[in-house]
């Protein structure tokens, strides 16, 4: 992983992204979101996360977060975690229609990958960008929220289920976040 991304301040928020390897349309079922839901949920709990912003999209998630703890590991964990989980899920879904199709991609990616033993969901990084001005923090907070706009999945931003824009209206969201001000 290059230099330029990497979690160096434990003060601050950071813009990150992590993408299901081949762009695979995995998250248009509820079942798999919930796993991700989960895992948040774990480790804002267990880990001191701090969720600031975040939308699921059906191929990638986009979030702001921070923590005092190590964010590099907090990553790390979380997305070894939810590969082991949203794998376990895909093979036992019984309306998977996509199942043999989605494990031999991750099959493929994991064998032509040293760091994995058998399968890999994940693209391999999440490249950081820390967040040091209002500037940047609001583009990020606009880009989150509007990608389910965007890719025309709604017409308003706080309508989409999966996301914190809910949140920054004055609803209450899927999950606790620490808003941004």
């Amino acid at each position: 992983m290059s230099r330029k991304y990497k979690f160096r301040n434990p003060d601050a928020l950071y813009f990150v992204t992590y993408t299901v390897v081949n762009w695979i349309d995995l998250f248009i079922r509820t079942e798999y979101i919930t796993v991700m839901i989960d895992s948040w949920e774990y480790c804002q709990k267990h880990k001191s996360l701090n969720i600031h912003a975040w939308v699921i999209m059906t191929s990638h998630v986009h979030m702001i977060i921070s923590s005092k703890n190590d964010l590099s590991g907090i990553m790390r964990d979380m997305k070894s975690n939810t590969s082991r989980k949203l794998r376990s899920e895909i093979i036992n879904h019984p309306r998977e229609s996509r199942k043999k199709w989605i494990l031999d991609m991750m099959a493929k990616a994991g064998m032509g990958n040293g760091n994995n033993n058998d399968f890999q969901l994940w693209q391999q990084n999440n490249h950081p960008i820390e967040l040091f001005n209002n500037f940047i923090i609001n583009q990020k907070l606009n880009y989150i929220h509007y990608n389910p706009v965007k890719a025309s999945m709604v017409h308003v931003a706080e309508h989409y289920p999966y996301s914190s824009a809910k949140d920054y209206c004055g609803e209450k969201g899927m999950l606790d976040i620490v808003l941004i001000y």
